[in-house]
Order: structure tokens, then sequence, then C-alpha cells
């Protein structure tokens, strides 16, 4: 055979040699390995040309539902789990460091910083909760200064931005600092299961699989400290009904929390609270940089 020419046993490396003067050794190293994947896949799944046309339909209709503020590709992106394992790749964390999980849509950049022990919940609405650890390091020792960017879906499972005019601006969000002691403490309201939006080719992909669009209940923490890497991750409830099938599979044993329903009135008049509430501890580890 001609070098060159396109074969059906030697597809891949014909297309790979078709790239050898691209302008990024990266992009080449990147497109050959993409090119074996991808025309193995085809190899071994043997598509029917309507089954193939079916696909390319599935991936323009994916790009057609993507705009300023939905994008479709990311949440195929995480449906595959491959959200997750690029951050896991990203976020590789020394023994003992709190695991990361992927950052969702709804973060904002601005939110005010609040006192320690701050209610973060605006409108008084939902089942009341007490939010409190520490924040150390990998010999356990605690962090102090540390930022605690915190953010939370409501009680019936959606965010402020979701809900404008109807939640109040930055319902549910704050940054808080630790003090010498590492430790921080604020209040808000038990979160609800929630789905990613599944009204798009995603959704339908999810139906025809089987599968639920749901994401267990969870706050979403950035903590950052001098010195030490980032950490973006969440705590979830063990106790939600789909705390093991994440349509988005961010769920990690290390990052379950106890929500824990307090009705004891010595307890709750010790903890300052009015009424019955949830418990949440969890402290966090972060990894000093390299």
């Amino acid at each position: 055979m001609e070098p060159g020419y396109f074969t059906e046993t030697d597809s891949a490396e014909v297309v790979i040699a078709r790239n050898a003067d691209a302008k990024s050794q990266r992009l080449q190293q990147v497109m050959a390995v993409l090119t074996r994947h991808i025309h193995a896949a085809v190899k071994e799944i043997e598509p029917t040309t309507e089954e193939w046309m079916t696909a390319l339909q599935f991936l323009t209709a994916t790009g057609q539902m993507c705009s300023d503020w939905r994008q479709e590709y990311i949440l195929f992106s995480d449906i595959m789990g491959v959200s997750m394992l690029v951050d896991a790749i990203n976020n590789r964390k020394p023994s003992g460091a709190s695991e990361s999980t992927v950052l969702g849509p709804f973060h904002l950049a601005d939110a005010p910083e609040l006192p320690m022990g701050a209610n973060i919940c605006l409108d008084a609405k939902g089942e009341p909760m007490l939010v409190r650890g520490r924040i150390l390091d990998t010999a356990g020792k605690p962090i102090a200064h540390a930022k605690i960017d915190v953010w939370q879906a409501n009680d019936e499972g959606f965010y402020d931005v979701q809900q404008k005019g109807i939640q109040p601006d930055f319902n549910l969000r704050g940054v808080f600092r630790t003090g010498a002691d590492g430790r921080y403490w604020f209040k808000g309201v038990k979160p609800k299961f929630y789905p990613i939006p599944d009204d798009g080719p995603v959704g339908k992909l999810l139906a025809a699989l089987g599968r639920h669009p749901f994401r267990p209940a969870h706050l979403h923490y950035i903590l950052e400290a001098q010195g030490f890497d980032t950490l973006v991750t969440h705590i979830f409830d063990p106790d939600d009904p789909y705390i093991h099938s994440d349509a988005v599979f961010g769920v990690k044993h290390s990052l379950l929390a106890k929500f824990d329903l307090i009705t004891d009135p010595a307890r709750i008049k010790a903890e300052g609270m009015d009424g019955p509430f949830h418990l949440v501890e969890h402290d966090f580890v972060l990894a000093a940089k390299a």
C-alpha cells in the first residue's frame, strides 16, 4: 500500500500522518490520541449510516442549544463523567487533603463578605441549618485567614440567580474568613436535590439511557488561603434519595456530611437557634502549594 491512502485497517494512522505539520505539538498529540480512539470505537460499534447521522444530529442540536447562559456541551461532558475526570486529573491531592468536585454553573464572584456566624438565608424560607467545622492543613493545624466562599440552593432546589424577583439577590451566599483557630460557622437552610437542565438533547439522552437528571442536595465551597492550593468542592447529604446516582458523578465518599436534625431544647438554646435545626459539621484539609 502506498503511504497516505485510506483503508479500513489503517484509517487512524493515515489520518494521524496527515497532521504531521500541525503548528502545535500538543495539538498534534491530542488529535492523534482522539483519532485512534474514535476510529477504534467506530470499528467496534460498526454504526450504520443512519446511526452515524443520528450521532451527528445530536451534536448539532447540542451546539444549537448553547447560549450565553446555557452550555449544553458542558452538560454533555458532565453526564458522561468527563467533567469529573478532568477535575480529578487536575486536582490530585496529597494524602489527607480534602477532595475537590466540579464548580457548577451558579457561582457568583461578588458575593458579600459576612461576619462569621451570619445567616446566609435572606428570606427566612426553609428548614434552618447550622454549618460548622475547621479549615486545617495536612498536619492537622488550623489555617488562619482562610477565605470560605459558600453558596447553596434553597429548600425547593433553586439558586437565587434562577429566581430573580422571587429570591433576594445573594440569597444563600456568603464569604467568611477564619480566625486563628481555623474554625468557621454559618447559618443557612437545608438544601434540596434539583435537576440539571433536561429540556435539551442531553436531557433526551439521559431519558433514553434510563437515567434521571437529579443532583443530590449539597453545599458549595471555594476555600482559599495563602500558601495553599485553592479547593473547589461540595459537601453532600448522605440521606438524599439521589446520593448514589448523582447525574454528574460529583459525589465522593469523603464529601458526605450528616445533616443531623436537632430537636432537644437545651441544644437549640446552646447553639443560639430559635427552634429545631439541622446541624452539619465538616472539616476541610487544604494541601500546601508545591
